[in-house]
């Protein structure tokens, strides 16, 4: 199976590069996509379905180290800890990925470990990461992320309540967290929580601080596992936890006291692009499901298959429209993510954030509507695929932020292309009486026959 690689950045892609997208290629649609019904199966039903990973992940993972498929995401020059790749050539694989529920983990590239890796690579210090990072690369452990809150408006950050507070040689954490992706794993060791070590500061930016929180220490109590759209998404889970007194060494600071923003801006932006990155696959897996349903000979409303309506067709070549396009946006950050660093690529990764989970979404509904009552029924994957996706649209920093952001800079502009447009109609009506003419009015030739 050979994966076919956009001509925009093929130049971009180096031989190593192609030859393990070929293999990534290969890996997910020979091993993972016919695996993802075993996962659902051995997780099971009920409360057992916390106490236990399924062993079909763990084979998956050894297949994939064997095939050299492993912690792909960390871009190269960026990394030491990185296997050779850009984010560019990482995007392609990615996309690879996002076509199958175990596809990332099984080569430790699923989040949160993704992001919480970066973290203690890009900020952790050598004992922080002997601690916990090579275990996290090896695969051994996982991992959960801690900053959204139940009781804040978690889209402004600088709304984060839960307290740390130093006492002598340790930090005492008190409050709540939410949507704690990863905690519900039983594998998950080390929780990356985010409070408020300084709120009297006048910079709201300086408040924050990044602690290392093992996932057993005394006084954390996991109340619950939320849902998405009735999905639970384990054993990974999304935890809503409550720190009471619970106390860490000092040393368990990541990069100082107030560096917390500093931290999560270098976490959140790499994150948005792989799971843009991702999503695309789940949109041309959408579609594959689409082609397929409009194809069956037994589907034959009004006594036509459904490509036979010329709706149907419509929406096939939207979607193939709107994915290549989609595709474009993200591999352009990616690009310029390479060049010069996810800092100066904002705007990029926020286009990309905003606009891919909205077009996979579409993708995937057109695909449910072509299915009918199968296509929201467990009896296909598009229901859970757009559950998941519709995430998406909130983590990470919810599209109006990035919009508002992305509005206000953009809007910058104003004054000085006013200023080009007014020189451009005074440079218009010098040309008129230069040459002696009217500027043409739509109409005026039907009022001078009146």
């Amino acid at each position: 199976m050979s994966a076919q690689i956009p001509a925009l950045v093929a130049d971009r892609v180096s031989d190593k590069a192609k030859k393990t997208l070929d293999i990534v290629a290969k890996f997910v649609e020979e091993e993972c996509i016919p695996s993802d019904p075993v996962l659902e199966a051995q997780i099971g039903e009920g409360a057992k379905r916390w106490d236990h990973h399924p062993a079909i992940v763990d084979d998956l993972k050894e297949k994939a180290k064997k095939l050299g498929l492993w912690n792909m995401f960390f871009p190269k020059g960026h990394y030491k800890e990185s296997p050779g790749f850009t984010n560019l050539e990482y995007g392609l694989m990615a996309e690879w990925l996002g076509k199958s529920r175990v596809a990332s983990e099984a080569c430790n590239c699923a989040a949160p470990d993704t992001g919480n890796m970066e973290v203690l690579a890009k900020y952790g210090n050598e004992e922080q990461k002997a601690e916990w990072l090579r275990p996290l690369m090896d695969g051994k452990i996982r991992s959960a992320f801690l900053m959204t809150e139940p009781d804040i408006a978690s889209s402004d950050a600088t709304n984060i309540q839960l307290n740390i507070r130093r006492e002598g040689n340790e930090y005492v954490l008190n409050g709540s967290k939410w949507w704690s992706s990863g905690a519900g794993d039983p594998r998950c060791k080390i929780y990356i929580v985010m409070g408020k070590t300084d709120s009297s500061n006048k910079d709201v930016y300086k408040q924050q601080s990044v602690v290392l929180v093992p996932a057993n220490t005394k006084g954390i109590t996991i109340h619950r596992m939320l849902s998405v759209y009735g999905y639970d998404d384990a054993p990974h889970g999304h935890g809503h936890i409550t720190f009471k007194d619970v106390r860490v060494p000092v040393k368990n600071i990541v990069l100082g006291e107030g560096r917390g923003f500093e931290i999560i801006q270098g976490r959140l932006g790499p994150g948005r692009i792989h799971h843009a990155m991702r999503s695309i696959g789940a949109a041309e897996r959408a579609l594959e499901w689409m082609l397929m349903r409009i194809n069956d000979p037994q589907k034959t409303p009004f006594k036509k298959q459904l490509k036979e309506h010329g709706v149907i067709l419509e929406w096939v070549a939207k979607s193939r429209i709107e994915i290549d396009a989609a595709r474009l946006i993200v591999l352009n950050a990616a690009v310029k993510m390479d060049d010069l660093g996810p800092k100066a690529t904002l705007k990029e990764i926020a286009e990309a954030k905003v606009l891919v989970p909205q077009t996979t979404l579409t993708v995937i509904d057109r695909a449910v509507q072509a299915f009918g009552g199968a296509g929201v029924s467990q009896d296909t994957p598009l229901a859970s695929m757009w559950a998941n996706i519709r995430t998406l649209r909130l983590a990470d920093g919810p599209d109006e932020v990035h919009l508002s952001q992305m509005g206000r800079n953009e809007n910058k502009r104003g004054k000085a292309v006013t200023e080009k447009i007014l020189g451009q109609k005074q440079k218009t009506e010098q040309l008129l009486k230069q040459y002696g003419v009217q500027m043409y009015q739509p109409g005026s030739h039907i009022k001078s026959r009146l």
